[in-house]
C-alpha cells in the first residue's frame, strides 16, 4: 500500500502532460523539472523516466488521431526519415554543445511561432496552403530529432511550432507531433536502458497517466472548433517559448552574480594573503633591525670592556 501510494505523484504528473500532449502537442516539457525540483529524482533518471513514458503517449495519441483522419503518413514516414539517425547523432554530440543554446532557439522558435499565429498569420484552421516540400519536412524531422535528444523532450515542443509556421493546420500539426514522439523517444529509452539510468517504476507510473492523459487530451482536441483550438496551440507556445527564455536569462544572471561573488571572495582572500605577507615581511625586518642593533650594542660594549 505504501508503494502505491507514493506512486501517485508520478502518476497525476504524468496525467497532467498527457491532457496537454494529446489536446495541443505540447506538455511533456512539464515532466522533467517537476521530477526533478518537486518529486527529488535525479537529472538523469527524470530524463529516463520521462523518454520511457513518452513512447505510450506516443502510441496512444498517434492512434486516436488516426482514427480520427488527423494524420498524414506520408509526412510522417519523412519526418522520421529526418528525426531518427539526427535523434541519435544529438545523443552523440550531446556533451559538444551547450544545452542552454538549443533551449533559446526552441524558446525563439515556439514564442515566434505562437506569435505569428495568434497576430493572424499562418493558415485558416481547415484550409492550409500548399503541403511543404519533402525536404523541408525532412529537415523538420531532422532538426526536431536533433534538438529532442539534446534537451530531453520528446519532439512536440519543437515539432509543433515548426508546423505551425509552416501553415499546417492545426489538428494535422497536433498529430504529426504525436507520431514524431515515437522514434525519438524509443531510441533514447534505449539508450538509457544501456546506460542503466532509467528507473522503470517511475517511468511505469507516469506512462500510466501520461497514457490516460493522451487519451482524454485528444479526444478534447477534436471536440474543440478548429480556431479555438489554433488560438490556445498559438497562445501556450508564446507562454512556453516566453518561460524558455525568461528562464535562461534568469539562470544567466545568478550565473553572473555567482561569479562576481566567486570573483569578490577570490580578492578578499587575495587580498588577506597580500597583507598577511607584507605583515610578515615587516616583522622580519623588525626582527632584523633588532639584531643589528643587539649586535652593534655588544660590539660597543666589547670595545668599552676588553
Amino acid at each position: 500500500m505504501p508503494e502505491l501510494l507514493a506512486a501517485w505523484p508520478f502518476v497525476l504528473l504524468g496525467g497532467a502532460a498527457g491532457l496537454l500532449i494529446g489536446c495541443v502537442g505540447i506538455g511533456g516539457v512539464i515532466i522533467v523539472p517537476a521530477l526533478v525540483y518537486l518529486l527529488d529524482v535525479p537529472i538523469h533518471s527524470a530524463l529516463a523516466a520521462a523518454m520511457f513514458a513518452f513512447v505510450p503517449s506516443g502510441i496512444v495519441g498517434t492512434a486516436v488521431f488516426a482514427r480520427n483522419g488527423s494524420i498524414r503518413w506520408d509526412m510522417t514516414a519523412r519526418l522520421w526519415a529526418g528525426a531518427m539517425p539526427a535523434a541519435f547523432a544529438g545523443a552523440l554530440v550531446a556533451t559538444a554543445v551547450a544545452p542552454a543554446v538549443i533551449e533559446a532557439a526552441v524558446g525563439v522558435l515556439a514564442a515566434a511561432s505562437g506569435a505569428h499565429a495568434l497576430l493572424g498569420g499562418g493558415a485558416s484552421a481547415t484550409r492550409p496552403r500548399a503541403a511543404p516540400s519533402a525536404r523541408m519536412l525532412l529537415g523538420a524531422g531532422a532538426f526536431t530529432g536533433l534538438t529532442s535528444s539534446l534537451t530531453g523532450t520528446g519532439g512536440p515542443l519543437v515539432l509543433v511550432p515548426i508546423l505551425v509556421w509552416l501553415e499546417l493546420p492545426v489538428l494535422l500539426a497536433i498529430g504529426l507531433a504525436q507520431t514524431i514522439q515515437l522514434p525519438i523517444a524509443a531510441l533514447a529509452t534505449a539508450g538509457y536502458v544501456v546506460g542503466g539510468t532509467l528507473d522503470v517504476a517511475i517511468g511505469v507510473s507516469i506512462g500510466a497517466g501520461i497514457v490516460a492523459g493522451t487519451w482524454v487530451g485528444a479526444r478534447v482536441a477534436h471536440a474543440l472548433p478548429r480556431t479555438v483550438l489554433r488560438r490556445i496551440v498559438a497562445a501556450l507556445l508564446v507562454v512556453v517559448g516566453a518561460s524558455i527564455l525568461t528562464g535562461l536569462a534568469s539562470g544567466s544572471a545568478r550565473a553572473s552574480a555567482e561569479r562576481q561573488a566567486h570573483a569578490r571572495d577570490a580578492a578578499a582572500r587575495a587580498g588577506a594573503v597580500l597583507e598577511r605577507d607584507r605583515a610578515a615581511v615587516v616583522l622580519d625586518d623588525l626582527a632584523a633591525q633588532h639584531e643589528a642593533d643587539a649586535g652593534a650594542a655588544r660590539l660597543r660594549r666589547e670595545k668599552r670592556d676588553p
